[in-house]
């Protein structure tokens, strides 16, 4: 018999910034579980006990109760779909690699209708995870069979292409500890750190001090080890080739052992080390042909290869690398003994995550080139007893950071800075990394560009070190966040108004204001796009130009509920009148204390330093105060309000209106401004919601530390100006 029971998605919104659930990305749902409002977790035979074989981890779920199993207790009391639907979500974006632990599910008006919201490191990805975890519920509810495994390797290979890489993640998380905001500007690698004129850019492990010129010096490592050995660094001697007959010649003049690898490759493709007759050398110039078509021979250095990181002037991180061997039993094939001596570790795996790479005859070329070396193939039994060595080089992933002798730290310091890079992996050879390089005749051999950071996050032995910092140590001062002044104007009324007298006010004092309203996208004075700008990717376009000093943009409850919010935090953040029923209809808002819940979103993302612009006559706001990180100046056109009265006589600041003046109240002192009559804006009896408008904006401009001339001088000049469209 077919089931009954059902969960209908009704429509997804992609929260991409600060919204009314989180500060981070969330993907909202909201879900139709029709009969199934009658039958909590509780009245399902079997349901729970299923649900939780099949994903033993939401043991780990804490829920209301705050403790370990919290959630399935919830189960055996009984809870409901939407609820389940939360859980399992962020269950399966957990174990496919996105991890991320907030998530609601919350009732509407409409009987059986829920929205359901989950923290999303990538909405794509988000999508798929929200709909496996709904056929998962609905057959375990229902007692069909279920592939939990195939669901959760399908949404980890959408991770896998989708999600930042682990080497850009890391930098992204720890700017973020230093409460610096990021950008993903594609869908690869490349992000933004920081606003407007103090942004920077990275790409993985490069920036935007990386220089092209340096990258390509990097990639031709003929060029890189002469500029190396002419600064003293001491490199291998060697040569380019053009043919293995050459490379045979090289190879003689060189001296025995040698090694043969590509110009112009990385991450050790094509390099054949220790080499000792015509045929190794030939077999391996060929294999080097796959990776470059110029080709180096060297001389080969004995002892560990080992990867050092520098950024800026220092080493910050190394690794070393091993050898690697295997052991024959008389009975198994070289890729069985692979497979259960090599293969079997933990640590290595086919996806990033892992430090150690698989061993695999059948795709590594190198291997079978070993193993043609020693008499071998991969389906060779070795006898027992015998070692065969399946990897000189690569197996970099032994952390010896703290091993690492000075002079060698300075050394790859040096060899950093003559190519030119901000940011190198310099691969040098030496028997013992804890004494002078040139002492144990030990040799840079690479210059990187875009190094990988996993083997320095995740070394297979040793401390992770937090390499991404150093990145971001690199780019921004200590005392430096990134952060242009941004100004954030949300409300029922206004806010077009507000924020353009901000942007008129700002600019006045020489600032470089990017605006972002329902009038259009403006740098300054020049509109940039017409139409409605106050909308998420428009107000990011702003905060991604480099010539804004500082942003002003406007968000209506819509944008707040359809997309969130396009910054993180704001220095300033405005609300003008609410006017609850303006905003029922759309979104299951149909209550005042819904459209407070909206709105309070504004002032939730104040900064601790920054402040809240509030209407003291609305009494809508008066419970926001206690919603802001930081200071917050009223402005009220009833200035004996007590509200008011009590905020000053407590050191606050307001902005008010008496006996027809304009006003700054700082704690005991007052500042008369400006006679409203005489303003353009409020001449002529304007109505009361356009002095609001001008008292919230003086207020926003006077938080950013404008002089009372310069608000005056502001308030009497504007008079918004029809803007001219700049030509494609």
């Amino acid at each position: 018999m077919m089931s009954k029971r059902s969960i209908e998605i009704l429509r997804t919104l992609e929260l991409r910034g600060p919204s009314i659930w989180t500060y981070g990305p969330a993907l909202e749902v909201w879900i139709d579980i029709g009969a199934l409002e009658d039958s909590p977790s509780n009245t399902i035979p079997g349901f729970v006990d299923r649900l939780v074989d099949w994903l033993p981890a939401l043991h780990e779920h804490t829920c209301s109760y705050e403790e370990r199993g919290g959630f399935v207790r919830r189960l055996r009391e009984g809870t409901w779909p939407g609820h389940i639907l939360e859980h399992v979500t962020l269950e399966l974006q957990n174990q496919a690699g996105m991890k991320g632990n907030f998530g609601k599910a919350r009732e509407t008006s409409v009987r059986g209708v829920y929205k359901v919201v989950v923290s999303s490191g990538n909405h794509e990805v988000s999508r798929v995870a929200i709909l496996s975890a709904r056929e998962l519920v609905l057959a375990a509810m229902d007692g069909r069979p279920f592939d939990v495994r195939t669901a959760i390797s399908d949404l980890r290979d959408k991770v896998d292409t989708l999600c930042l890489g682990p080497s850009t993640g890391c930098i992204v998380e720890a700017a973020r500890d230093r409460r610096i905001p990021a950008i993903r500007l594609n869908d690869g690698n490349l992000v933004q750190l920081g606003y407007g004129k103090k942004l920077r850019r990275i790409w993985t492990a490069e920036t935007d001090r990386t220089s092209a010129i340096a990258e390509g010096i990097s990639r031709d490592k003929d060029l890189t080890k002469r500029m190396l050995a002419g600064c003293g660094v001491p490199v291998p001697e060697g040569r380019e080739v053009t043919s293995a007959d050459d490379a045979w010649e090289a190879a003689t003049d060189i001296g025995f052992p040698v090694v043969v690898k590509p110009a112009n490759a990385n991450h050790g493709r094509g390099v054949s080390a220790e080499l000792n007759t015509r045929s190794e050398v030939s077999t391996a110039y060929e294999l080097a042909l796959r990776y470059s078509k110029y080709v180096l021979v060297e001389r080969f250095v004995p002892g560990n290869e080992h990867r050092l990181l520098v950024v800026g002037k220092q080493m910050v991180a190394a690794v070393r690398g091993e050898t690697v061997w295997i052991t024959g039993d008389g009975r198994s094939t070289v890729r069985e003994l692979l497979d259960s001596q090599i293969n079997c570790d933990p640590r290595r795996g086919p996806e990033q995550e892992f430090p150690l790479d698989l061993l695999l005859p059948e795709r590594d070329a190198k291997l079978d080139f070993e193993l043609q070396r020693q008499g071998y193939t991969a389906d060779s039994v070795p006898a027992d007893g015998t070692r065969i060595l399946v990897q000189r080089n690569g197996n970099i992933a032994f952390d010896v950071t703290d091993e690492v002798h000075p002079d060698t730290a300075r050394l790859v310091a040096l060899a950093a800075r003559v190519v030119g890079l901000d940011i190198a992996g310099i691969d040098l050879v030496a028997e013992d990394i804890r004494r002078p390089l040139r002492e144990q005749g030990g040799a840079i051999v690479e210059v990187n560009a875009g190094p990988g950071l996993l083997m320095h996050l995740k070394p297979a032995e040793g401390q992770p070190r937090p390499v991404g910092a150093a990145i971001v140590d690199h780019l921004f001062a200590t005392a430096d966040d990134g952060r242009i002044p941004v100004v954030g104007v949300s409300g029922t009324r206004g806010k077009t108004t507000v924020a353009r007298l901000v942007a008129h006010l700002m600019r006045l004092s020489g600032m470089r204001v990017g605006l972002a309203c329902s009038d259009g996208l403006y740098l300054n004075s020049r509109r940039l796009e017409d139409g409605d700008a106050a909308r998420f990717e428009p107000s990011q376009r702003v905060l991604m130009n480099p010539g804004a000093e500082l942003a002003v943009i406007e968000n209506s409850a819509e944008t707040i509920l359809s997309e969130g919010l396009a910054y993180d935090r704001c220095q300033v953040g405005v609300l003008t009148r609410i006017t609850p029923e303006a905003h029922y209809g759309d979104f299951y808002i149909d209550t005042p204390d819904r459209v407070f819940n909206v709105l309070r979103s504004q002032i939730d993302v104040v900064l601790r330093h920054g402040v809240g612009v509030l209407n003291a006559d609305d009494p809508l706001q008066a419970g926001m105060a206690e919603l802001c990180d930081g200071e917050v100046i009223w402005y009220s056109t009833r200035p004996d309000t007590p509200l008011v009265t009590a905020h000053v006589h407590g050191g606050g600041r307001a902005v008010v209106v008496r006996d027809g003046q304009v006003r700054l109240l700082d704690g005991e002192r007052i500042d008369p401004l400006c006679v409203l009559d005489s303003l353009p804006l409020t001449a002529d009896g304007e109505p009361l919601h356009a002095t609001e408008n001008l008292l919230a904006a003086l207020a926003a401009a006077w938080a950013l530390g404008l002089s009372a001339a310069s608000l005056r001088t502001g308030a009497e000049t504007f008079d918004p100006p029809v803007a001219i469209a700049v030509p494609a």
